[in-house]
């Protein structure tokens, strides 16, 4: 008798998934109880890496509403063509593996856990013992990085952001260089230096020559700023000297996750030139735990930017490639009792894409790997409340951005702490990234 139970919700499963069209899922609900404001709805489904109290292993879990579901304890019920032999990814300490099976595995695990997590499938519902081991509340979960970072690198893709930068650095006549609406600018940053929210950042110091008339002086930066921004995850990589074509560079995007890119503007000013950024950059740069998968991200394309003049051929595609997702940046201060929120952008902004940026990447032959990370760069719109930077909002120190209560900033102060929040908006639920946190520390003292 138990055998054919077993046998009738192996069915139930299997017309389900049968059921489940790539992009979007009929079954609307879940048997899993998620707020219509929450980040994460059935329709999201992040992937991250957890431990909690009693149990300190890294594991692979999925967001669903204030839960998570805890993938080692479910991954005999990933039986599909491209996982059945693969379930042992599920049982890593980070996403490495489960990244490097590819898009088709991808495809196949999201829609796995639609059909377990719908509230007309039994396998997970009724079943009170595997409900308890498989699920954990939020709450009671520390998050750690999604992935094992190899290589980062940070692109400058906004042109709104480049605008202003080039303005108060260059002048209006010189704000974008030459090759700017070419190319997709970007520069390898500090793979080791990527945290993961709630992390605190220690106020850096180095070399700085705020005096233009004076010799270089050393201490703690005056200018440390926020950069509001987006990243990718590689999924499949590339053997070297194999580009990755434009065509088929959505196979290889896994997922996305918010980022600040911390930034002491007065050290960067001083080292960045001839070859970019340095120890304005790498001291640390901050990310959502929760990999947004692309497939729950493809309903919320928004048209790409007119990119005039038209890139050369490896950089070109015509579908729909940037997304709209509301962005948000807020600041407490050590004495405010609620944070303010200074920023308020849209991802949308981008004139240079994903695709094009890893295209760009590969173009010379450049390999990737699974885990690797390519940032957007800061995400600025048209109107000054978009500005995805400190240095852009107080325009480059001239003015203070108000925090309420007389509070004022220019720059970060010690104790700040920076939250940013993201989403996409659909009928009656969302598709968010959870908050990417970070608080100020002083800076050592020599």
């Amino acid at each position: 008798m138990a055998a054919v139970n077993i046998w009738k919700r192996l069915l139930t499963l299997l017309l389900t998934l049968k059921c489940i069209p790539e992009y979007n899922c009929n079954l609307k609900m879940s048997f899993i109880k998620v707020n219509e404001k929450s980040d994460f709805s059935y329709h999201n489904l992040p992937y991250g890496v957890f431990s909690t109290a009693d149990d300190p292993r890294h594991r692979i879990g999925v967001a669903i509403g204030d839960q998570i579901l805890d993938l080692s304890v479910i991954k005999s019920l990933f039986r599909g063509a491209a996982l059945s032999h693969h379930q042992d990814v599920f049982d890593q300490p980070n996403l490495n593996a489960f990244m490097g099976l590819g898009y088709e595995a991808w495809k196949e695990a999201r829609k796995t856990l639609q059909a377990l997590l719908s509230a007309n499938e039994t396998t997970l519902r009724d079943d009170v013992n595997l409900r308890s081991r498989a699920f954990v509340h939020q709450s009671s979960a520390v998050m750690h990085l999604p992935a094992e970072i190899g290589d980062y690198t940070d692109f400058y893709s906004s042109r709104d952001h480049a605008t202003n930068v080039g303005i108060m650095f260059r002048g209006k006549e010189n704000a974008l260089m030459p090759n700017w609406l070419r190319l997709p600018v970007g520069y390898h940053g500090r793979a080791s230096s990527v945290v993961v929210s709630k992390t605190p950042i220690r106020r850096p110091s180095g070399q700085m020559r705020p005096d233009q008339t004076q010799p270089p002086v050393f201490g703690q930066s005056k200018q440390l700023d926020i950069e509001l921004e987006m990243a990718f995850f590689v999924g499949g990589g590339n053997r070297l000297g194999e580009p990755i074509p434009i065509e088929k560079a959505h196979q290889h995007i896994f997922g996305m996750v918010l980022m600040n890119d911390w930034s002491a503007r007065d050290i960067q000013a001083w080292e960045y030139v001839p070859l970019g950024p340095f120890l304005g950059k790498n001291f640390g740069t901050t990310i959502s735990p929760w990999v947004v998968p692309m497939e729950a991200l493809l309903p919320f394309t928004a048209p790409n930017a007119v990119q005039d003049p038209v890139p050369l051929p490896y950089l070109c595609h015509d579908d729909a490639y940037t997304f709209n997702i509301n962005l948000f940046v807020s600041i407490k201060g050590e004495e405010m009792k609620e944070a303010a929120t200074v920023c308020k952008s849209n991802f949308k902004y981008m004139y240079w894409t994903m695709k094009q940026q890893l295209a760009h990447h590969t173009v010379n032959g450049c390999n990737v790997r699974p885990g690797d990370l390519l940032a957007s760069g800061t995400i600025s719109g048209p109107d000054p409340e978009s500005f995805g930077s400190m240095l852009e909002l107080s325009w480059r120190g001239s003015k203070n951005i108000s925090l309420g209560g007389g509070e004022t900033r220019t720059f970060l102060k010690d104790g700040d702490e920076v939250t940013i929040t993201g989403y996409c908006e659909g009928n009656g639920y969302r598709v968010g990234f959870g908050p990417c946190v970070g608080t100020i520390l002083p800076a050592l003292q020599n």
